[in-house]
């Protein structure tokens, strides 16, 4: 209640007063992540630091699955573009070039 009517009054510099709070609100949340891993690394055991699967019945990690979804998407663009190209070529080019006619 001092500090706030301090403050109000204008005798205390805020940033004087914020930077220790931020400071102690880094330390405790620096000393509860430490314990979090600690207690997370003897939960898991000789998984911790493994990359999690899918599902626990298929071989199929998390980045594995990104690769793939990745892969197939680039796939289906290709296959897109070649899809436009050979439709270009059936309906304009070979009319254009005489090679067939499209009624």
């Amino acid at each position: 209640m001092v500090a706030i009517r301090a403050i109000a009054e204008g005798h205390f510099d805020m940033m004087a007063i914020a930077v220790p709070t931020m400071q102690a609100i880094q330390t405790v949340r620096t000393k509860k992540t430490m314990g979090e891993a600690k207690r997370r690394k003897k939960s898991m055991g000789e998984n911790y630091g493994k990359e999690q699967r899918i599902y626990p019945w298929l071989p199929l990690t998390k980045t594995q699955a990104e690769q793939a979804y990745n892969l197939t998407t680039k796939g289906a663009w290709i296959g897109i573009g070649l899809m436009v190209v050979l439709w270009l070529t059936v309906r304009i080019i070979g009319p254009g070039f005489g090679w067939w006619a499209v009624d």
